[in-house]
């Protein structure tokens, strides 16, 4: 409690010393989180919750301003069948690390080393918090109102029990911070490349240290334009320098611009922005999600299949893919591993293993079975206990199993975002986000029964604590439930 105290005055005496008064509402409390997401918004970690159906779900309808998600048609639940998976591939060197940066962080920006605190143990207690949220903490904001708005979502975040905080660094091939190798984020200004003034992400590890939390980094590697976006690139932004030189790291195709996964450029690109931030930052690990090959249309990447099947290549394109992306993932683990060896790697793919194989082209499989990959998997099982298909206590146990290589720990992401509404995609357990009483909490306890199981995440911030009014009643009995449990 005095601790808190003091933390409380010494921020009030901040803001009263730089004439500053935080926004608030017409009760007084910080305007953090005062437009409550709106419950058709497409998730940043959109659905796994895609139980096969007759038709493939349908996309949600993009919120105005915000950059459309876009996610392939759900594909049956099949189980990999382990003889058509490749071996994991020995991926080059790094080749390309980046010099240590001669300019770090103003030290204005950065906690002293005296205020660092050691890595979260025992049970990971993550909530994600994506690019969305950014939309209202963090754009068009002053370096004041932003730390103000971060420091009082990880109050929120620590006050109900949680210890890390994942936040997306790296939504679209950009950056919430200053990169020598990516954009500043549209994110933070409305337009990509606005320099907002200040270092967000060095506020972000500050701020979420000095409370006890442990914050990773959520990057997406290879995305920078997807669905129908017509937001313009930046002239320094890599990936239209690419396109305009010919270079075969990155592929426009339809609506898509991505980096491409065959290309050792892109992968080295990639690598180069994840030591970059963990040279600068007191980061406590690297954040993949879901989004690995963008489409599953041949066209896509034809080209460069061919051109791999004419020096002598014989993996069938579908291999092909997943090697790309084994390559990746294993030139990453080394990167962070190499560049401070603390620092964690995990990855958070969907809960349905077919879409993960064969859809992205993730062989998750492959990277629980062997060394050199990952330090943690994070399936987004969000599914209820009665989803006919999927349900959560049998999907849990079976990622458990997958896990062989004796290193890599088991978290569970957990949909905070269904509570109150209809799982249209759960046949007969459509309702039991509606009608159950303490599904989050339970859901909790029963992924802690499970082999090499190390913590879980909740989907998203806003759902926890800024839900919509209609379910606003369910979620802070659901929230109750998960802090009584967390006590124990």
């Amino acid at each position: 409690m005095k601790r808190i105290f003091l933390l409380s005055l010494a921020c009030l005496l901040v803001f009263a010393g730089c004439g500053i008064v935080p926004p608030s509402n017409s009760e007084g409390e910080v305007d953090v989180e005062s437009n409550p997401q709106p419950a058709d918004l497409p998730p940043e970690n959109p659905p796994a919750d895609s139980s096969p159906q007759p038709q493939a779900e349908p996309e949600p309808e993009p919120e105005p301003e915000i950059e459309p998600e876009s996610k392939p048609a759900q594909a049956p639940v099949t189980t990999p069948p382990a003889s058509s998976q490749p071996e994991p591939s020995s991926a080059p060197p790094v080749s390309s690390q980046p010099e240590s940066s001669s300019t770090p962080p103003a030290s204005s920006s950065q906690a002293p080393a005296s205020q660092w605190v050691a890595p979260v143990t025992g049970e990971v207690r993550a909530v994600w918090m994506s690019y969305l949220e950014f939309l209202t903490l963090a754009q068009n904001k002053s370096e004041s109102q932003f730390t103000y708005n971060i420091a009082t979502a990880f109050n929120n975040v620590a006050d109900a029990g949680f210890n890390s905080v994942w936040v997306h660094v790296r939504p679209f091939g950009d950056a919430l911070y200053p990169s020598k190798f990516f954009p500043f984020s549209y994110v933070l200004t409305g337009e990509e490349g606005g320099d907002p003034g200040y270092d967000p992400l060095a506020i972000m590890v500050r701020e979420a240290h000095l409370r006890g939390l442990s914050i990773e980094a959520w990057i997406n590697p290879y995305r920078v334009r997807a669905g129908a976006s017509d937001r313009p690139m930046c002239s320094d932004n890599p990936a239209r320098t690419y396109l305009n030189n010919g270079s075969d790291a990155v592929i426009q195709y339809d609506n898509i611009i991505s980096y491409n996964p065959a290309s050792q450029t892109a992968r080295d690109l990639i690598v180069s922005g994840v030591v970059e931030i963990i040279e600068n930052y007191d980061i406590d690990g690297i954040h993949f999600d879901d989004y690995f090959y963008p489409t599953t249309d041949p066209a896509f990447d034809s080209v460069y299949y061919n051109a791999y099947r004419a020096a002598g290549g014989n993996l069938s394109l579908e291999n092909w893919r997943r090697d790309n992306v084994n390559k990746l993932i294993a030139q990453v683990y080394r990167a962070v591993k190499n560049t401070h060896s603390r620092v964690l790697f995990g990855i958070s793919p969907q809960a349905n293993r077919s879409n993960n194989y064969h859809i992205q082209f993730a062989d998750v499989d492959t990277w629980l079975a062997n060394p050199g990959y990952i330090d943690y998997i994070c399936p987004q099982v969000y599914f209820g206990f009665n989803n006919e298909t999927l349900p959560f206590a049998s999907t849990v146990r079976e990622w458990a199993s997958l896990i062989q290589n004796g290193h890599t720990q088991l978290y569970v992401g957990i949909a905070a975002y269904k509570v109150g509404s209809e799982d249209a995609f759960a046949g007969s357990g459509s309702r039991e986000w509606i009608t159950s009483e303490r599904l989050l909490a339970r859901m909790v306890d029963e992924s802690r029964s499970c082999y090499a199981y190390g913590g879980f995440s909740m989907y998203r911030y806003d759902f926890l604590f800024s839900p919509a009014s209609g379910v606003r009643g369910q979620m802070t009995a659901e929230m109750d439930a998960l802090q009584e449990l967390l006590k124990d």
